[in-house]
């Protein structure tokens, strides 16, 4: 396994297009409303890359054996559970939808994505919503310098399962620098002391997949689009994360990011 580990100059690369992909989200939040499509929120995505001098590093993105991807960012609604096309059908009250944003900005790559609730929704589709955010938050904590991904995928699991939901199996989170999908892997599922172990420098996502129903997922026919095999609710949350010498630096923050859950806040204090 071949990790890129950034130095001084990298990590100040990486926390720059990491804030600017967060920062698109700031952008996007009030827009995001019942009627308003999603290949229009692709459209103001687009405007405000353009503003910050950042490009999308999911329009044209072809990795083996896919089609071009069509669009700036992903729109994953209801029980698509990733890599959702932005088009016409408009957004309505009760729908929930995750926007993932991947910017580039000087070479460096930054990857985030949020859960928005469309209006009033289920008391259902509000908790998978919190409990996917809480999920990735328990992964992040596990971040440190000694640790393994195993401890981050078995923190995600524990708490996922522990609450009635499953973890999807087929995506994971992925080591992000100069390029756009780098090793490690990261997979949201595993067991504790398992797994590459994990050194300052290092760059990677935790983006865990949540399913309300069952964990089987298939693929629509555009080649992209992944949904929930039981139609069941999906949510999914990212952030872009660096291990440094005491622990982790999340890079994906800015102004509008929703602060970590009360429970994490309750280590930290401890800590």
């Amino acid at each position: 396994m071949t990790i890129t580990y950034k130095d001084e100059a990298g990590i100040a690369g990486m926390r720059v297009a990491c804030r600017l992909a967060s920062e698109v989200l700031d952008f996007l939040t009030p827009h995001i409303q019942p009627g308003v499509t999603t290949r229009e929120i692709d459209r103001l995505a687009c405007e405000c890359m353009k503003t910050q001098g950042s490009i999308s590093a999911t329009l044209g993105y072809q990795p083996p054996g896919y089609p071009p991807y069509p669009a700036s960012l992903c729109t994953s609604v209801n029980h698509v559970v990733c890599h959702g096309i932005p088009g016409d059908k408009a957004l309505k009250k009760g729908d929930i939808v995750n926007v993932d944003v991947t910017v580039i900005k000087d070479g460096w790559y930054g990857d985030t994505s949020r859960m928005f609730i469309v209006g009033e929704a289920s008391i259902a589709a509000k908790r998978l919503c919190a409990m996917t955010f809480e999920a990735m938050w328990h992964g992040i904590e596990q971040v440190r310098p000694g640790a393994h991904l195993g401890d981050i995928g078995w923190a995600i699991q524990k708490f996922a399962e522990s609450h009635g939901f499953s973890v999807v199996r087929e995506f994971c989170g992925h080591g992000i620098g100069q390029v756009f999908h780098e090793e490690p892997q990261v997979l949201h599922y595993g067991k504790p002391g398992t797994g590459e172990e994990l050194k300052p420098g290092m760059t990677f996502t935790i983006e865990p997949m949540i399913n309300a129903g069952r964990r089987e997922v298939r693929e629509l026919g555009d080649g992209w689009t992944i949904v929930t095999k039981d139609h069941s609710l999906s949510a999914q949350w990212e952030h872009t994360v660096l291990v440094t010498p005491t622990g982790y630096e999340v890079l994906t923050l800015s102004a509008g990011s929703p602060p970590p859950p009360a429970s994490v806040k309750a280590a930290e204090a401890l800590a």
